[in-house]
């Protein structure tokens, strides 16, 4: 028990690094994990280890909303909720987005407990159905947003472009190969096409940051349960179809018919993307021990030593969650601070950070792919449309490999 405790509380020390850290994510320290396997083990044990990579995998879907409404830089799984919390946050209001984001999670996480029994004994009878409609989903969901948006052939254009770099970076991800062996390929190309132009833009012209304040949350009851219910939906369904990830779902949460995804309702916005997120880390869980599908970096690590009981692993997640519930509030308090920093420098930073980040972890082809996506990203602000139809870099991907056209 004492071994379960340890990787629990381990786990959620590495979640709060990766979470805080722009560029980390849990995947890199899952890489870690198993290369140092033999002595972690000693301390640990194989149960505890389990312990560490879930737990870190769900604090990381807490205290990422930290670095992508404070600095405007996404990781994986928040790169379409970033320009609303950033907004949010340039209004003087970044408490409350990274505080809504907090309970987003949180509940993204009690509502996923209900839907675990169902996708652990049902979902498995139909997965061969499931596998088949996949392409199908993603090419209707592309379809909607596109025809929907109010510069129809701009965004197909966008979406078709991203798509394009997405398919070359990860058909050729074996040359990203940095300093501790292979690079994982999102990195560079999410960081690109997300990140690079909001620090870029920031550079050119420093956005002019309010005076941050909070006294209370923007949003009733009500909303925030019909929020975070159709956030954990959408996580839940790519929490168990192979080749989606929560920025997929994030992806079906913006589509609205004006297209005006980011300014509609930025705060519902935020409380559904996070429950996704969340929901997607639990329910994928489920996904691991129903068809031995692995979800994430942090699940495929696990699954190369003894898995303990899942309900261990749930109880361990039920901990990290609220751990993380605790310190993201902690957290969401530093935003005063930071506004009083100089915001071109911090800018300058954390770009030189990224980019040292990706030469490390990615090399050569690395660097390469984050050029090329940093140019693709800065599109939207030319044209003024939005950035969502950038997830074509994924979208596109995952739907040519359903169709068995692209060898990932």
């Amino acid at each position: 028990m004492l071994s379960l405790l340890l990787g629990t509380l381990a786990g959620v020390v590495l979640g709060t690094l990766s979470g805080l850290i722009p560029g980390l994510h849990t995947n890199t320290f899952a890489g870690v994990i198993s290369a140092a396997a033999v002595p972690l083990s000693l301390v640990f044990g194989a149960e505890g280890i389990c312990c560490l990579l879930v737990s870190c995998m769900i604090v990381h879907t807490f205290l990422d909303a930290v670095p992508s409404t404070f600095i405007g830089v996404p990781d994986a799984d928040t790169v379409l909720s970033v320009l609303p919390a950033h907004r949010l946050y340039l209004s003087g209001n970044g408490e409350e987005a990274v505080r809504l984001s907090a309970l987003g999670s949180l509940w993204g996480f009690v509502y996923a407990l209900p839907l675990f029994a169902a996708f652990y004994f049902i979902l498995p009878l139909f997965q061969t159905e499931i596998d088949w409609a996949i392409g199908l989903v993603i090419l209707t969901a592309a379809g909607l947003l596109i025809v929907f948006s109010k510069t129809p052939l701009w965004a197909l254009l966008l979406f078709l472009v991203s798509g394009l770099l997405g398919v070359f970076s990860m058909r050729f991800s074996y040359f990203s190969f940095g300093a501790f062996g292979m690079g994982e390929v999102l990195l560079p190309l999410l960081t690109g096409l997300f990140g690079i132009p909001v620090l870029l833009h920031a550079l050119k012209a420093v956005p002019q940051t309010a005076d941050q304040s909070f006294s209370d949350l923007f949003v009733s009851k009500k909303e925030m349960a019909a929020h975070t219910i159709k956030g954990t939906i959408a996580g839940a369904i790519v929490g168990w179809l192979p080749g989606f990830s929560s920025g997929t779902a994030n992806a079906l949460l913006a589509f609205h018919k004006s297209g005006d995804y980011e300014s509609k309702n930025p705060r519902g916005y935020l409380l559904a993307t996070s429950a996704a997120n969340t929901a997607n880390a639990v329910l994928g869980l489920a996904a691991l021990y129903a068809v031995g599908r692995m979800r994430s970096g942090a699940l495929a690590a696990a699954a190369e030593f003894p898995l303990p009981n899942i309900f261990m692993l749930l109880a361990a997640a039920g901990a990290s969650a609220a751990f993380a519930y605790v310190l993201t509030v902690i957290f969401a308090k530093t935003g005063k601070y930071i506004a009083k920093v100089n915001q071109k420098m911090l800018s300058a930073s954390v770009l030189i950070f990224l980019i040292i980040l990706t030469a490390v972890f990615c090399g050569p082809f690395g660097l390469m792919i984050l050029i090329l996506a940093a140019a693709v990203g800065w599109i939207p602000a030319k044209l003024g449309i939005p950035r969502l139809y950038c997830m074509g870099a994924i979208m596109i991907p995952v739907m040519l490999f359903s169709f068995g056209l692209l060898q990932l």
